[in-house]
């Protein structure tokens, strides 16, 4: 059973550590902190462990240790929690963390997904002692804990991490190139060598600096970095900046996208740079580096060159560079055979005959279909965005008014915003262009492939239709075919490689939906729904059987049935601690519209109190009904949220009650 248990950080009470249960020879992870400042670590003795703490002057100002504990702890879990805890409370940003980031790996051990179960467990008790504030899920579609120098790294990424430290200590001047797919993890290596390069003795004193390309990211980054004890947003930087002065060492992240001296919004600029820097006119921003730094470690991938502005391959591979790969897949769900698929398919080949798990890949044949779907996902876990090629016109930019994209009579506009529209107020309701989404990941990805790709049935070849693709910058200048043709593959490529949990796709052009259907055709995705009594978790094996105790009418209220008509089988992660759960089947279609459709079995949890906003389960007199709860001109109120109108709002009388809360709707994944 995982515990926490509280003490005093004081020397003169560091017995009571000794004579604590677990405070010799058991591993724990332990917090401590003094409101302000926090420290992780993990330790087989905490006693001398703490000892060791508080002849550290930093370690001394902190005045509580919180030990955390469990009878089936052995040293992979704790070191696991360890990083975890430092992954999510670095992202929270209620504490200043004294922690570096070196040594935090995600590596395996045994039965480890049934230990990762009990971080629901731990945090929930954090959040007892006012440790912590927000829900996991919240944070981890934070962009401070997607982008954190202390994510835990892969084995190679901390092969290649060690390899890069131990050249820049030996001093020798190099040029370092880090290949990597979409989703290997190289702008999380990049941040982590920032900051884990500040804190060692030996590399501590390099002017360095993170340089970025896109403006978008790189003002996500900046408030990331803002936030790093140590580093600053004046540490990332762009690739204009770098002529301002030298530089010992440059980490360039999303490196093909450095511009070279092709379809420029301002020539005079450009020019201006390459005089300072002494370089000839048709200097690159990739020039630029390597004149303003010493050593420079580029991130690159030539597959995401997608205009042809951006420095080409050849440039980099003139350079006399050291290279180092990234392999292991980082954001997809789906692993490397996704990359595989999508490669596959936009090379015009027969897709692998291949299943993909945890993984939601879906072909739509409406459009409105998967822009609703991408809105009811973004309901439930956020970060869920439509995105598409650039086939059509921007005619609301600049404050214009009207529509973009038309598509079946559906209305759409681009996204209002380039400076981190991912996370703007609005996205759920525009459409993301690749200059909007190009470093970034999403829970759930809309992708509509728009009418400037088609298929060629005859030459069994995917085309492109110059005509039909409208970004000015993207094609002026090309007067080859296959270079335009290679640069929107490679824009398809990096929208289809956004989604960690599921990537949608809607085809504009007939032929080309009819040819990618039938290549998908063969792919033998999860089903969504059985009920089959069993809901698995890609996350943990250990189950609870909860009771289905029936029908409750999401229409008219009908009598709602009490007794148990089976357990059901649930993942103990999703089961927050001191409640009582029971499982409904959904009856009627009233709420359609929050999500929770006729057939529905929802996971609910017993609670008499509600808030505005939530899906409650009412007992109105004898008979059960699931609404929205609101309250009007002070008294209460139960709302459907329906596309049928024949459901009207409820005003519970005297005696009524809330029975519980809906959680969520069960989805089984067999």
């Amino acid at each position: 059973m995982t515990q926490i248990q509280t003490f005093p950080f004081e020397r003169d009470k560091f017995e009571l550590l000794k004579d604590f249960q677990y405070g010799l020879n058991w591993p724990v992870v332990y917090i401590q902190e003094n409101g302000k400042e926090m420290y992780i670590g993990q330790t087989t003795n905490v006693y001398s462990r703490s000892k060791q703490h508080y002849e550290n002057p930093d370690r001394a100002r902190l005045k509580r240790i919180h030990v955390i504990t469990d009878e089936e702890f052995n040293l992979s879990s704790a070191f696991d929690f360890e990083s975890l805890l430092i992954q999510h409370i670095s992202a929270e940003d209620s504490y200043k963390l004294q922690n570096g980031n070196g040594g935090l790996i995600n590596h395996n051990y045994y039965d480890k997904e049934r230990y990762l179960a009990k971080l629901e467990v731990i945090w929930a008790k954090l959040k007892e002692k006012s440790l912590v504030k927000q829900e996991l899920d919240v944070i981890r579609n934070s962009e401070f804990f997607k982008y954190s120098p202390y994510k835990a790294l892969t084995e190679d990424q901390l092969t290649v991490a060690n390899e890069l430290e131990e050249r820049l200590i030996a001093g020798k001047i190099a040029t370092h190139i880090v290949h990597g797919d979409p989703g290997t993890g190289k702008s999380i290596l990049a941040l982590y060598l920032l900051k884990h390069l500040k804190e060692r003795e030996e590399t501590k004193h390099l002017k360095a600096a993170l340089v970025v390309p896109m403006s978008g990211l790189r003002s996500t980054l900046q408030r990331v970095l803002k936030r790093v004890p140590g580093l600053g947003a004046e540490m990332v930087i762009g690739p204009s900046d770098v002529m301002k002065q030298k530089y010992d060492l440059l980490i360039v992240d999303e490196a093909h996208r450095l511009r070279r001296r092709v379809n420029l919004a301002n020539f005079g600029s450009y020019d201006q740079t390459n005089i300072k820097l002494g370089l000839p006119k048709d200097g690159t921003q990739l020039d630029w580096i390597m004149a303003s730094s010493k050593q420079q470690i580029f991130f690159y991938d030539k597959k995401q060159n997608i205009v042809p502005g951006d420095v080409r391959a050849e440039d980099f591979e003139k350079l006399n560079a050291d290279h180092f790969e990234l392999s292991s897949q980082m954001r997809i769900a789906a692993g490397d055979n996704y990359l595989q698929f999508v490669d596959e398919l936009l090379a015009g080949n027969s897709v692998s005959d291949q299943k993909f798990s945890n993984y939601e890949l879906e072909m739509y044949d409406d459009i409105r279909k998967m822009v609703a779907d991408i809105k009811e996902k973004n309901t439930k876990y956020g970060l869920a965005r439509v995105v598409a090629g650039y086939a059509w016109s921007w005619n609301t930019k600049n404050g214009g008014e009207g529509h973009d994209i038309e598509i079946d009579g559906l209305k759409l506009i681009w996204n209002s915003t380039n400076i981190d529209w991912v996370n703007s107020p609005n996205s759920i309701n525009e459409v993301g262009c690749i200059h909007t989404v190009q470093g970034y990941d999403l829970n759930y990805a809309g992708i509509i492939i728009g009418p400037e790709l088609s298929y060629d049935e005859s030459a069994n070849a995917l085309v492109v239709d110059e005509k039909k693709y409208k970004d000015i910058n993207g094609k002026r200048s090309i007067s080859d075919p296959a270079e335009l043709q290679r640069y929107v593959i490679n824009i398809y490529k990096t929208l289809l490689t956004r989604g960690i949990k599921g990537t949608y796709i809607y085809v504009v052009d007939e032929k080309l939906r009819k040819h990618f259907s039938h290549m998908l055709s063969g792919l033998k995705n999860e089903p969504k729904k059985s009920y089959s009594g069993i809901v698995k978790s890609p996350i943990t094996r250990e189950m609870i059987s909860i009771p289905l105790v029936g029908s409750a009418p999401a229409g008219s209220p009908l009598l709602g049935e009490q007794n148990v008509e089976e357990y059901i089988m649930v993942e103990k992660s999703k089961l927050k601690p001191g409640f009582t759960y029971f499982i409904l089947r959904v009856d009627g279609d009233s709420m359609n519209l929050a999500g929770v459709n006729d057939g529905d079995l929802v996971l609910c949890r017993q609670q008499l109190k509600a808030d505005t906003g939530d899906r409650v389960v009412a007992l109105l007199g004898e008979n059960v009904t699931i609404k929205m709860y609101d309250k009007k001109d002070g008294h209460r109120i139960l709302l459907p949220k329906s596309t049928n109108k024949i459901h009207q709002p409820i005003i519970p009388e005297e005696g009524d009650s809330v029975l519980g809360i809906v959680q969520e709707v069960l989805e089984d994944l067999e």
